[in-house]
């Protein structure tokens, strides 16, 4: 067992072939010890650079749980792993596995740790609600959100924290309504959030918050049965009460809806804002290329790393070959969709955030039957935010130096405490 001691992975702009890419040790041999340290701002983990580059498929042993883990770095490893029907999230119910968190976070016999054919039944119930029609009916009551928000942080005036104003409030008023969550309750929500994903608070206190979390979705459903209305919570019970769901699937669907708005949606776009201030040739070719915004967001998501360490891990059914590693049955596998935006074999210059960026699609909201059900509203949020935050301020920059920046620490998304801004 060895702990890491990397380097940094190169600054902006070096060359990515300076690295060698082939797996240069036997895949196994060393099982490296990952403590998920606190990295700043939006500084790549250097164990998943090294790994990516010279031991692809590697086995790590990570602050929880029990025994080690295979991780898989490289862009078709991880899209292999992904979508393949042989690894089964269910098997990790009930089994300790090394892991980031002292507690689970995604609930057993939820969307997250189901396989089919639970997890489709399950997923149809929101995959409607998310899809390419209703996330476009949705883009104007965003683009009225952020108008508003962003004129009352003007009328306030500079300077202003956008996590206060505009990234924070905007996802979580929007799917606050989808769920049909009196506005009063977001802030006992965000409560709960800063709990389940944090990586610092122990197992009895996380369980005792999925309690409430789960009495106070429990209540609201008992209501929505006798009261329901015109929203994507209602639909889940009218589901629940059909038979289509058990009630702690129904809970499972509310919970992660909520986690994802609030959070991740914060995050990722709070996480955009400041890489565009703090790279300005970049900022300034969006600036004169508005139709690039798309594409924009795209490079955006490859390029930020949103997260700290890995997410769900998967338990292999049967023996299987990933790269030059060969997967027995029982053993535990993770991925990263971080390190796959990163593959020098897949991207030129991966270090570097390029908003002209055309090549591979981004494997931000993951890949295979568990992607991310959510891309499409966090994208269309990402374009809005963007956009209004663009119009309306020409000389938006940030109010405070880099080095004076704060940085959410044990927690599972990555993200600025706070992001001052000026204009």
């Amino acid at each position: 067992m060895t702990t890491h001691s990397s380097p940094a992975p190169p600054p902006d702009g070096a060359a990515a072939g300076e690295c060698p890419v082939a797996g240069a040790r036997p895949p196994g041999e060393t099982v490296h010890d990952w403590p998920v340290d606190h990295l700043p701002g939006l500084a790549f983990d250097p164990l998943m650079h090294r790994l990516l580059r010279e031991e692809p498929i590697a086995r790590i042993r990570l602050r929880f749980g029990e025994g080690d883990a295979w991780l898989a770095t490289r862009y078709e490893d991880v899209k292999t792993v992904a979508a393949d029907p042989r690894l089964s999230r269910a098997l990790t119910v009930d089994r300790p596995v090394t892991s980031m968190t002292p507690h689970v976070v995604a609930p057993a016999g939820g969307v997250g740790r189901t396989d089919p054919p639970d997890h489709t039944r399950i997923r149809r119930h929101v995959a409607l609600t998310f899809g390419r029609k209703r996330v476009a009916a949705l883009r104007p009551r965003a683009e009225e959100l952020a108008d508003q928000m962003l004129s009352r942080m003007a009328e306030e005036g500079a300077p202003a924290d956008l996590t206060e104003w505009l990234t924070g409030p905007l996802p979580a008023q929007l799917i606050g309504e989808l769920l049909g969550v009196p506005p009063h309750d977001l802030d006992r929500l965000q409560n709960w959030r800063s709990v389940i994903l944090s990586s610092n608070h122990s197992e009895q206190e996380s369980n005792a918050v999925k309690g409430e979390i789960a009495g106070y979705f429990k209540a609201m459903a008992a209501h929505r049965r006798e009261h329901p209305g015109d929203d994507l919570f209602s639909a889940l019970v009218e589901a629940q009460k059909d038979g289509g769901l058990s009630m702690p699937e129904l809970i499972s669907l509310a919970v992660m809806l909520v986690l994802n708005g609030m959070d991740a949606v914060r995050n990722q776009v709070s996480n955009m804002v400041y890489a565009l201030l703090t790279h300005p040739e970049q900022l300034a070719a969006l600036r004169a290329r508005p139709d690039l915004l798309p594409q924009a967001v795209e490079e955006l998501l490859r390029y930020i790393p949103h997260r700290n360490g890995v997410g769900l891990p998967r338990i292999a059914t049967e023996d299987f070959q990933v790269g030059d590693a060969t997967i027995r049955s029982g053993e535990v596998v993770y991925v990263s969709y971080l390190a796959a935006n990163r593959d020098p074999t897949v991207f030129t210059d991966p270090d570097e955030l390029d908003l002209t960026r055309d090549e591979a699609p981004n494997l931000s909201f993951g890949h295979g039957p568990h992607y991310c059900v959510g891309a499409l509203i966090t994208r269309m949020e990402a374009e809005v935010m963007l956009t209004a935050l663009l119009n309306r301020f020409p000389r938006l920059r940030l109010a405070v130096p880099e080095s004076e920046m704060r940085w959410r620490r044990g927690s599972i998304n990555r993200g600025p405490e706070s992001l001052p801004v000026a204009w």
